[in-house]
C-alpha cells in the first residue's frame, strides 16, 4: 500500500489509519515517505522545506515516539521547535521524548516552556508548577 503510484491523499489516509490503530512503526515509515515527497517537491521554493509539512512532521514525530524511535522523534521535534519556538505542544512532545530517553535534565527546559505556553503542567519531579499566587 505504500507504493509511490498511489495518490498522496490515499497514502496519507493509510498512514493516519496505521497511526490510529497503534501501528506506529508502520505509520512512521509511511509518514516519512510522505514528508520526503513533499519536501522534495518544495526544493527550490522560497518557503523552505518545513512549509506545508508541519502537521505531517508532528504526526511523524508522534509515530516515532510511539514506536520507540526516540532519536528520530527528537530530530524531527527539534527542527519543528526551531521553526515554531512559541508552540507549547511541540515543547511538550520534545520534553516527553527526552524524558523517555532518560534525559531528564534536558527535558526540564522544554516541559517548563510547555507549561508557560499553556499546554502542560509539570509533574512534581520536575519542580513545583507555579500557581497564580506565585506570579
Amino acid at each position: 500500500m505504500t507504493t509511490m503510484a498511489s495518490p498522496f491523499p490515499l497514502r496519507l489516509s493509510w498512514a493516519r489509519s496505521l497511526f490510529d490503530r497503534g501501528e506506529y512503526a508502520g505509520a512512521a515509515t509511511a509518514l516519512a515517505q510522505l514528508v520526503a515527497e513533499v519536501e522534495s517537491q518544495a526544493q527550490g521554493t522560497a518557503d523552505g522545506p518545513l512549509h506545508g509539512t508541519t502537521d505531517l512532521r508532528v504526526l511523524l514525530a508522534r509515530a516515532y515516539f510511539g514506536s520507540a524511535q526516540l532519536g528520530r522523534a527528537e530530530v524531527v521535534l527539534r527542527e519543528l521547535v526551531e521553526a515554531a519556538p512559541d508552540d507549547g505542544y511541540l515543547h511538550l512532545l520534545l520534553g516527553r521524548t527526552l524524558q523517555r530517553q532518560g534525559r531528564h535534565a534536558d527535558a526540564r527546559r522544554h516541559l517548563a516552556l510547555a507549561e508557560v505556553l499553556g499546554d502542560y503542567a509539570r509533574p512534581a519531579a520536575y519542580g513545583e508548577a507555579r500557581t497564580s499566587d506565585d506570579r
